[in-house]
């Protein structure tokens, strides 16, 4: 595009330079028949003498278009060339001391003419005075400009659609191959390759291997964040396993079979986070999309561990989902979501607690609300963020809301925070349709 705007920004900028180029041509040849009148004039006893045929032709023929007069200082005509008997031009010269001019004038039938005007005093005789003209159509000067413009705008033309059909094969050429290197980076994206090819212009081999070495630092920081968690789940599963035996010791007490069970849903939970966090930090994002866990089993689930963590509370619960909705993610994913959520709905409420999902064309909407005290706006983006907490009297590290805006967003979904009309705060996660 900017090609095409300098081109044609250039073509009057030419045909300016040439029409002043072709007025000081035209300036230069009349500068020369003044100079051939002049070298023909001879004054005797104060009368100008011009022989009959001139030096220059053109002065001589009839119907020539170079025109010449010669004017006495008075202005009065003295002579004429044989070409100006059938013209009548008003021409008045102007003796100001400045001894050349060039200009243009127009006659009253519309004609226009371009004049060069020579002040001189022949042998030196005050009385010998005379002004010496020579005019030419200026319709010769207009055919020429316009003959040029038709060249130029063809020549142009020309250049412009080679110019253009160039640029379309350059254009061709430089997104295939950027193609071809989008499509290898799909296909890395997807897992079905590890690195780029070499197989790319040489232009665009430098950000191939800038992107190759990425490609392998990300791989290895993965490699080493697998083997951390990895070595992180062995070291807790001994733990764990105490903790699950204790339990099942404890359950044998009819007293204290209640707590049990929910120490043994605690521990199954969080056996279950960790193999979910082994299997994120080896799955690349593509993967986890392609499950999809029955909505409703999981959010009844959770309450019902939360009824009894917060038993004192006697929370009232309103579950507005469909029975046979399919969430689109992996299950350990949406225990974690789902856990930290509704864990700050009922630590925060007064009382209800409402999940519920609202289908569309655009995306289907999980709502999680309660009757707490809510989130200022001024807060809500903070709380997001890594490490911020609004309730400080509670324990906590600040991270559950940043882990599930992580998750959420790693499965294309959106989390938005707003008020709800249980009077708390509205916890909404978009998914996108597909």
């Amino acid at each position: 595009m900017l090609a095409v705007i300098f081109m044609l920004s250039l073509l009057p900028a030419l045909q300016g330079a040439y029409s002043l180029a072709l007025e000081d041509a035209i300036e230069q040849r009349l500068a020369s028949d003044v100079t051939t009148l002049i070298s023909a004039a001879r004054v005797e006893d104060g009368h100008l003498l011009m022989p009959l045929m001139l030096p220059g032709e053109q002065f001589n023929l009839p119907d020539s278009r170079l025109l010449g007069y010669i004017y006495d200082r008075e202005g009065r005509l003295v002579w004429r060339s044989r070409a100006t008997s059938e013209e009548n031009i008003n021409y008045h010269p102007r003796y100001d001391g400045t001894g050349s001019n060039f200009t243009k004038i127009k006659e009253g039938n519309g004609e226009e003419f371009f004049v060069y005007d020579v002040e001189i005093k022949l042998l030196g005789g005050r009385n010998a005075a005379f002004s010496i003209v020579a005019l030419q159509p200026v319709r010769e000067y207009q055919e020429i400009i316009s003959g040029l413009r038709q060249k130029l705008y063809l020549g142009f033309g020309a250049g412009l659609i080679v110019l253009l059909a160039l640029l379309w094969l350059g254009l061709t050429w430089g997104l295939r191959a950027l193609r071809g290197l989008s499509q290898e980076l799909d296909q890395v994206e997807a897992g079905s390759r590890e690195s780029l090819s070499e197989e790319h212009p040489r232009e665009l081999l430098r950000l191939t291997g800038s992107l190759n070495r990425l490609l392998f630092s990300e791989r290895e920081q993965r490699i080493r964040y697998r083997d951390s968690l990895g070595d992180l789940a062995h070291s807790l599963k001994t733990p764990l396993a105490v903790l699950q035996g204790v339990s099942e010791t404890i359950a044998k007490r009819p007293e204290d079979l209640e707590q049990a069970r929910i120490l043994q849903s605690q521990i199954e939970r969080m056996s279950q986070q960790i193999d979910y966090q082994l299997q994120r930090a080896s799955l690349r994002k593509s993967g986890l999309v392609r499950h999809h866990v029955s909505l409703k089993p999981v959010v009844e689930s959770l309450c019902n561990t939360l009824d009894k963590v917060y038993r004192d509370k006697q929370v009232n619960v309103i579950v507005e989902l469909p029975d046979e909705y399919l969430i689109p993610m992996e299950q350990g994913a949406l225990l974690e979501m789902l856990g930290n959520l509704l864990e700050n709905a009922y630590r925060l409420c007064l009382g209800r607690v409402r999940v519920s999902l609202r289908p569309s064309m655009h995306g289907d909407e999980l709502c999680i609300e309660d009757d707490g005290p809510g989130v200022p706006e001024s807060q809500r983006a903070r709380i997001l963020q890594r490490g911020e907490r609004l309730d400080r009297q509670n324990p906590g590290q600040g991270i559950g809301l940043a882990v599930v805006k992580d998750i959420i967003e790693s499965y294309n979904a959106r989390l938005t925070l707003g008020d709800s009309t249980l009077g708390g705060a509205a916890f909404r996660i978009h998914f996108l349709a597909t």
